[in-house]
């Protein structure tokens, strides 16, 4: 197994994601244990990690979302508002290994359909467990806490697989064909269903070994020494552009990709800052985005972290601020100034041909301060100081209508779920059943906090 480290995963390559907005608990924040003190940042030891040619141990997600990477008897994770990177004795949060992880997953129970998928329902931690992989034994966790009956041999927990593995990473239905756990153990693949408890072996000869392996946002990486892979199940395929080197997306090197990007996000990568958002969408597969300065947040998604990102890794091609964004029919828009961009969000968003395209052209509106679509309408709202104004965007060309009168007077950013219209102001949201009852309201509905609802942070 390997060496670096670091949290903080900008993947400046392909996005994807989804799941439904649940906070985490108070115990499971840093990494869900309830054991040890604040791990405290270590400057010296972040630029030893930026000077390394190794690999990691391994790396997966806790039940909270937070991103761990574990390196020998140390343990890198994200601070709590993301960018910044802590390391802590590997012993502080689980001392009951004893030794370096040679794997590490988070392996989580599939949740039905949610009615109202942004309202908290249920806590992850009662979905998931952390396993920890030693030799020929796995420590299972759950809300931080060991569970009953481990430490368990390999073979008697995942039959058919054998002790000594590399790496372990989960694998859900629609990119599986079924619930799985792949394992990595030199140049073989065990990939084990977990419902039927078997395990076959595979080939995945493009691939080669793994240090560590990783799901995330959707997509799958394989780490090997200072460089990562990232690869399709459920053949192991490659898209191109690979390796890259770890301590241009993992570690926040300073001069080095993300980390040089990182270093100019001050409050704007805090998720939990003051600092308003300048657009937020909500695409047709429910992912929500949200957008400020030069960073991009992907708000549905607890399982994976509310991490910030560079603009431009997850929308190549993009540069400077998003002033709006909307969704509509498979694409989302994001609106810059005078000009508009179209992205296809599959396989990683990538921009579509012909874009930037200029505002007044594509949509009738010559500038927006925000903008909206609901679920399975084409109808636009463009919002402009204290007015909005409806686009069909079935019509060619596209026109405006008249502007009608808000109760506000001027917003930051405006979304439309099937919980209604959401407009953002400063540090605070305001909610409206419909676009009906926004438009017919005389005054403003009572604001409430965009760091509790969307952000998930302390009060």
């Amino acid at each position: 197994m390997g060496v670096p480290s670091a949290l903080c995963l900008a993947w400046a390559l392909a996005l994807g994601c989804a799941h439904p907005l649940i906070p985490p608990k108070p115990e499971a924040a840093g990494g869900g244990t309830p054991h040890g003190a604040e791990p405290p940042s270590n400057d010296t030891a972040l630029a030893e990690l930026c000077e390394d040619e190794g690999g990691f141990d391994a790396a997966t997600l806790t039940e909270n979302g937070t991103m761990v990477f574990f390196r020998g008897l140390e343990v890198w994770e994200s601070a709590p508002g993301g960018g910044e990177l802590r390391s802590r004795p590997l012993a502080t949060s689980w001392p009951e290994l004893g030794g370096p992880v040679d794997a590490a997953l988070r392996l989580h129970h599939r949740e039905p359909p949610q009615e109202h998928p942004q309202e908290p329902q249920e806590t992850p931690q009662e979905q998931q467990s952390l396993f920890l992989f030693q030799g020929d034994q796995v420590w299972a966790y759950a809300g931080g806490r060991l569970r009953p009956g481990f430490p368990r041999r390999i073979e008697d927990e995942f039959p058919g697989v054998p002790g000594g593995v590399d790496a372990a990473v989960e694998c859900h239905r629609e990119e599986c064909g079924g619930e799985m756990v792949l394992f990595f153990k030199g140049d073989t693949v065990f990939a084990f269903d977990v419902a039927l408890r078997v395990a076959k072996p595979r080939s995945w000869p493009g691939l080669g070994p793994c240090g560590a392996a990783l799901r995330w946002l959707g997509r799958f990486f394989c780490l090997r020494g200072p460089r990562f892979w990232r690869f399709r199940p459920p053949a192991g395929e490659l898209p191109p552009g690979y390796p890259r080197d770890i301590r241009d997306f993992f570690i926040p090197c300073p001069g080095r990709g993300h980390g040089h990007g990182n270093a100019s996000w001050g409050a704007a990568g805090d998720r939990c800052s003051a600092e308003p958002f300048q657009a937020l969408l909500s695409d047709d597969s429910g992912q929500v985005h949200a957008f400020r300065g030069n960073v991009s947040f992907r708000l549905d998604s607890w399982r994976d972290g509310l991490h910030p990102w560079p603009l431009a890794q997850v929308w190549p091609g993009l540069e400077g601020e998003v002033g709006a964004a909307f969704a509509w029919d498979g694409r989302v828009y994001l609106i810059q100034g005078s000009q508009v961009s179209a992205f296809l969000p599959e396989r990683g968003p990538r921009r579509v041909l012909g874009y930037p395209r200029a505002l007044q052209d594509e949509l009738g509106v010559a500038s927006a301060d925000a903008a909206f679509t609901c679920p399975g309408s084409a109808e636009l709202y463009v919002i402009a100081g204290d007015r909005v104004r409806r686009v069909d965007l079935r019509e060619t060309p596209r026109r405006a209508g008249e502007p009608l009168l808000l109760p506000h007077n001027g917003v930051d950013a405006a979304m439309c779920t099937r919980d209604g219209v959401i407009l953002f102001h400063g540090a605070s949201y305001h909610q409206y059943p419909s676009v009906g009852q926004l438009l017919g309201a005389r005054r403003p509905a009572p604001p409430r906090s965009i760091a509790a609802r969307f952000l998930h942070c302390p009060q």
